[in-house]
């Protein structure tokens, strides 16, 4: 057998320098060889000029050898490049940077940043020096002095309206309206610039609400529950028959007391639970109003202490009525649990034996109606978050279904196409049955329907029923923003309901201190009806001040001694600027916190039902 190669070709082997020379011989031209050799004339004609050929110059970089000219080429590309793109990028960062311009406010904020320098205004006792209220100063600075149980009496607080009294139950309610606002729409706030200036609000509130009673204790049998007082048509130096400035009172100012308040304290609880949560982030804070909730709520509970805290007192009864306590109750108990997270609040609010005692399950209208008097609404909406966002099951779902489906009841008597309340006209609702003071109710209205309309669209709940009927989320928007535009100047005489506030507002408030020039004179106690009879207007504006509001025609009288029209109340504020901060889009959050009202709520794992009865035949 012949050998071969596996891997191809043939074993025979050549020699490469017979091959080039072999290769060379082929190319040169056969009659090339037998002509004669050129001289260089003829060469230079043929070939033309010889080329000069330089070498090419090296760099040596160290870790490599370059070319000169690739070295030039490669730095003109980074010129080059620096001046395209980095130039650029540093001119650029160079110039200043603007960020981009919020939106405008809307009209519910610019209402807003007003309405809350309403309780600037309103402060009692030594105020703080960036206040931001020329015309206002320190006051009531003896108010409870004489009680030996308070260290350093009950000084702070704020004054309920235009007189200069500290009605606790109102201010106690106004505080949990804030907190509420606070809890649902932080965010609002903070985007507005007024996250710190409600939060300080509140604890100007609360601080002073905290001494109201004894809170290091852990059980109390007295509440302090007004400081100032009158008496219809008195005629004796008092805070209605005095026409002063609040830094010039002289006169006695006195101390009532209730030895039974199960509303009041229910009240002052819901407040003091509701601010926790908003000052959760300073732990020490917290835990104090929430330990001074629980005494007070403890007090308010007392079997042996059921007495309403008006009955029977003529320098609240005529004023501040409670007309009863089983919704201070339900509010209270819902605001504590929330707050501390105790089972055995939860299982108070929803005991069927509550809503029973209550009657909020008759769908009474006038009992749908929030206000400083009535907290079922609000109760049962708070409520009514629980089921919507945790749904905990039995043993709870019996009531917070009946809470859930009232909250859509009443949110029903609120539309126009039911009937159920009047309209002025304007389009104003008449919660109140055309008696004075109806905005305050109208505001709280729109807070519950606007919230309630945020708890929807969280939930991812379109709407809701009325009966046969469905309605959407922004029907109970629609229905807000037409109360609360109404105040802000649409309505038939065009006239803004909040001082300062457009154009055309109420120059004539009854209010002592705005009406009263800020001239370092003191006015005595009857010198100064001469500015409450003044046909000019007020020296002062108190800016954010929303009026007691126009009658049931949509008349108004902008006169200051007709306070049914002009006067404007704590309350009311509260609920206006809950309203608003409902309302505004101005910020880039939208809707409600969903989770930090259940920050201490432990898990509530539906329990099973017990089991039916044994079968019998």
């Amino acid at each position: 057998m012949h050998s071969m190669n596996h891997w191809g070709g043939s074993f025979e082997i050549h020699d490469p320098t017979t091959d080039d020379e072999h290769s060379r011989n082929m190319d040169l031209d056969r009659a090339a060889l037998s002509r004669q050799q050129l001289d260089e004339t003829q060469q230079s004609w043929l070939l033309g000029p010889q080329e000069d050929k330089k070498k090419d110059k090296y760099v040596d970089l160290g870790c490599m050898v370059v070319k000169r000219k690739v070295l030039k080429w490669a730095f003109y590309a980074v010129l080059i490049a620096f001046v395209v793109i980095g130039v650029p990028i540093i001119i650029a960062k160079s110039i200043p940077k603007h960020k981009k311009a919020p939106p405008p406010p809307d009209r519910y904020t610019e209402a807003l940043h007003k309405a809350l320098m309403f309780f600037n205004a309103q402060k009692s006792g030594r105020l703080p020096r960036n206040n931001g209220v020329p015309w206002r100063g320190d006051s009531g600075l003896k108010d409870g002095s004489e009680q030996t149980d308070v260290k350093g009496g009950l000084v702070g607080g704020y004054y309920d309206a235009g007189d200069n009294i500290k009605f606790h139950f109102p201010m106690a309610f106004s505080m949990t309206l804030l907190s509420w606002s606070v809890i649902e729409y932080s965010n609002k706030y903070k985007d507005i610039g007024e996250y710190d200036h409600v939060r300080e609000l509140i604890k100007w509130g609360t601080d002073y609400l905290l001494k109201t009673f004894n809170s290091s204790a852990t059980t109390i049998t007295q509440i302090y529950s007004q400081v100032g007082g009158a008496t219809n048509d008195s005629a004796s130096p008092d805070d209605h028959y005095c026409w002063m400035r609040p830094e010039d009172m002289d006169y006695t100012r006195t101390v009532q007391i209730a030895n039974s308040a199960p509303d009041l304290g229910g009240e002052v609880a819901a407040a003091l639970a509701a601010a926790s949560i908003v000052f959760r982030d300073d732990g020490a804070y917290s835990q104090k109003l929430l330990k001074g909730a629980a005494v007070v709520y403890k007090f308010a509970r007392d079997p042996g202490h059921r007495t309403p805290y008006s009955r029977g007192n003529r320098y609240i009864q005529p004023f501040y009525n409670s007309t009863g306590y089983w919704d201070e109750y339900m509010w209270s108990a819902a605001w504590m649990f929330y707050a501390s997270g105790n089972k055995s609040y939860i299982q108070f609010a929803t005991d069927p034996r509550l809503p029973k005692n209550a009657m909020a399950f008759l769908q009474i209208p006038d009992l749908g109606v929030f206000s400083w008097d009535n907290k079922l609404p609000g109760a049962q909406l708070l409520l009514t978050r629980l089921r919507v966002f945790l749904n905990p099951g039995y043993p709870y779902e019996e009531s917070l279904s009946g809470y859930h489906n009232t909250t859509g009841i009443n949110m029903c008597m609120k539309l126009q196409r039911f009937n159920v309340f009047n309209f002025t006209p304007g389009g104003l609702i008449e919660l109140n049955h055309g008696r004075p003071q109806p905005l305050q109710y109208a505001v709280n209205a729109a807070f519950l329907a606007s919230l309630y309309a945020d708890y929807l669209d969280a939930a991812n709940i379109p709407g809701y029923y009325c009966g046969p009927y469905y309605f959407s989320a922004d029907s109970l928007r629609s229905f807000a923003t037409s109360q609360v535009n109404y105040i802000l100047g649409d309505n038939p005489r065009k006239m803004s309901y909040v001082v300062g506030y457009g154009r055309n507002y109420p120059k004539h408030v009854h209010h002592r201190g705005a009406s009263i020039p800020h001239n370092g004179v003191k006015y005595s106690c009857t010198g100064g009806w001469k500015w409450r009879d003044a046909k000019t207007a007020n020296p002062n504006t108190i800016t954010g001040a929303m009026v007691g509001g126009p009658d049931r025609f949509d008349r108004f009288s902008d006169s200051r001694p007709n306070y049914n029209y002009t006067e404007p109340t704590l309350a009311g504020n509260a609920g206006l600027v809950a309203a608003l901060v409902s309302l505004t889009s101005t910020t880039s959050s939208s809707g409600v916190d969903t989770n930090t009202i259940f920050s201490a709520v432990p898990p509530l794992y539906p329990g099973s039902p017990p089991p039916p009865a044994p079968w019998k035949p």
